[in-house]
């Protein structure tokens, strides 16, 4: 007479045609795994890559020359001010907050700009530094209303980009061209690499990415920015400089449309109070679709490339292709940031089981 190895309730189950309690585990511990995987913070911003590639290799195949090395560095050449405005909004984002008004404040610096420039001739130099004194001072101003009178940040930067886009016009209700040499001389230099050139603002919006990076990930402040985030009460027990830390906050996103204004000024040579309408949004999208939750605490300050790049590729495909309306790009943009949101609350449930 033989004699099983398998405890009873495992040797029925295997009589039954049924999965053994060790199979059983393993799909358990297989599922846990991957649930794990999905509530990574970094799973939305790898998703974002993944689009990205795609969005890339369906141009490809679909249009002729939509993969040469320099469509691709346009990308990043006409996106510029977008992404320095994404790389602040990152940090806004991050700290539980949102700023309205950087598209506002965007315009008015190219406006300033351009009238000190060409109306008071100013020197270039010392123009771009009262543009970004000027942004940065903005920035400080509205974290200061937010963290001391307890104001919401939508009201406050809502009001800001009213404010804002109201002084462009009280500065000129028509566009001002720019004839600044220097001006003139960066928007016409071509910094060449490998496959093409790139214009100096791809190199400004790629440094200050980086350091963006390295702030967030990196310093003290970054981790304060996460910490306010995910909950301002615990971050307060713990210490942490909260009024400090929004000021600076704004003050960088300030600091960053104002930097922003001054390449699309070198771009559009011109200052006008109705440049980079919907820029604000713009900037959240990029940066929600990077992978960074508008609830705050929870994202990559890197993500902010890749959501730009994913706009800019979007942008670029209904351009290639000739017969959609560019109104297209902004149907698509919205899906794309409601798909984004949805999949940002499932992820921010517990994981069942863990």
């Amino acid at each position: 007479m033989t004699t099983s190895v398998l405890p009873p309730a495992q040797a029925t189950a295997g009589a039954a045609g049924g999965p053994s309690p060790q199979a059983a585990g393993g799909y358990s511990g297989s599922l846990r795994v991957v649930r794990r995987w999905l509530h990574h913070p970094a799973f939305s911003a790898q998703m974002t890559v993944v689009l990205l590639v795609l969005l890339l290799v369906a141009g490809g195949v679909m249009y002729d020359g939509f993969a040469a090395p320099q469509v691709m560095l346009n990308l990043l050449i006409d996106n510029a001010y977008l992404l320095v405005l994404a790389v602040g909004m990152s940090l806004v984002i991050l700290s539980g907050g949102i700023d309205l008004s950087v598209g506002a404040v965007l315009a008015l610096s190219t406006t300033v700009a351009a009238w000190l420039l060409q109306e008071a001739h100013w020197s270039a130099a010392v123009v771009m530094a009262t543009v970004l004194v000027g942004g940065t001072l903005f920035g400080v101003m509205q974290g200061a209303l937010i963290h001391v009178f307890r104001l919401q940040p939508f009201i406050v930067t809502l009001a800001g980009m009213f404010l804002a886009r109201g002084l462009c016009y009280l500065i000129s209700v028509d566009s001002i061209t720019i004839s600044d040499e220097t001006f003139v001389m960066i928007s016409q230099t071509q910094i060449h690499i490998p496959g093409g050139f790139v214009s100096p603002g791809a190199v400004i919006a790629v440094v200050l990415l980086a350091v963006g990076i390295w702030v967030a990930h990196r310093s003290g402040f970054g981790r304060a920015v996460y910490a306010l985030g995910g909950n301002e009460s615990s971050a307060l027990m713990m210490g942490l400089p909260v009024g400090r830390t929004k000021l600076l906050v704004y003050g960088f996103s300030g600091f960053c449309a104002s930097l922003a204004g001054l390449l699309f000024g070198f771009y559009m040579l011109s200052g006008y109070g109705l440049h980079a309408q919907g820029a604000e949004l713009d900037a959240i999208a990029a940066v929600v679709i990077g992978g960074t939750m508008l609830s705050g605490g929870y994202g990559y300050v890197a993500g902010a490339l890749s959501g730009v790049l994913v706009l800019g590729t979007i942008q670029t495909l209904i351009a290639f292709d000739g017969t959609l309306s560019s109104w297209w790009t902004k149907i698509v943009i919205g899906g794309l940031l409601f798909v984004f949101c949805v999949v940002q609350r499932l992820l921010s449930r517990p994981i069942a089981g863990a």
